[in-house]
C-alpha cells in the first residue's frame, strides 16, 4: 500500500502525475484527504480522496508515503498528526518516503533526511535539516525520494516506481509513456 496525502492547497501536477506512474506500474495507491474527502489543489482543482486520515492503517502492508508540495498544501500536511505518524512509521520500519517541491521540508524538519541527499523547491533548503542538498530534478537516497517541483513530476513518479520496483520497471514505464 502507498498513501499519497493530499491537503488543501496541494500542487495538482505533483500529486496526480506520481499517482498515475505508481498505478501504471501496478502498485496499490490510496489518496488520503487531510481535512475531508474533497481536497482542492492550489490551482482550484478539486480531487476526491480515496480515504480520510481515520482510515489510514500503519502496518506491514504500508510500502511508501508520498507528499506532494504546493502552498499552503505543504504547511497543511506539516500540521497534521496522521502525516507525522505515517512518516515516523516509515522511518522506523524501513519504508519509503517520497516528497516533492516544498514537501521535503516536512520530513526535513523532523530530522528524517539527516545524512541523506535530498532536493526541494528553491528556498526550502534550510528546512532539510542535516541533509546533503542537491540540485537534480529527482533524487533517491536510501528510503527517501525527493524532487524539486512540478516540472519534475514525471521524474519523481518514475523515481518512486524505481524505488519500489527497480530500474528496469521504471525505465520500461518511462518508455511506454514516451518519456525516455
Amino acid at each position: 500500500m502507498i498513501y499519497v496525502f493530499l491537503a488543501n492547497g496541494f500542487e495538482e501536477t505533483e500529486a496526480i502525475t506520481p499517482i498515475d506512474c505508481l498505478r501504471r506500474a501496478g502498485l496499490t495507491v490510496q489518496t488520503v484527504g487531510i481535512g475531508g474527502k474533497v481536497i482542492t489543489g492550489s490551482h482550484g482543482i478539486p480531487v476526491t480522496a480515496d480515504i480520510t486520515p481515520e482510515q489510514v492503517v500503519l502496518d506491514d502492508a504500508l510500502e511508501m508515503v508520498v507528499l506532494p508540495g504546493g502552498m499552503p498544501g505543504t504547511r497543511n500536511l506539516d500540521a497534521d498528526s496522521t502525516v507525522h505518524a505515517a512518516l515516523e512509521f516509515c522511518a522506523a520500519n524501513g519504508r519509503k518516503i517520497g516528497a516533492i517541491c516544498a514537501a521535503p521540508s516536512v520530513p526535513g524538519k523532523m530530522g528524517l533526511l539527516k545524512g541523506h541527499r535530498a532536493v526541494c523547491f528553491p528556498g526550502f533548503e534550510d528546512e532539510l535539516l542535516g541533509a546533503e542538498v542537491g540540485h537534480e530534478k529527482a533524487c533517491i537516497s536510501g528510503n527517501y525520494i525527493t524532487a524539486r517541483g512540478a516540472g519534475a513530476a514525471i521524474e519523481f513518479g518514475l523515481a518512486l516506481v524505481q524505488a519500489l520496483c527497480g530500474v528496469a520497471v521504471a525505465d520500461a514505464l518511462g518508455s511506454k509513456m514516451e518519456f525516455v
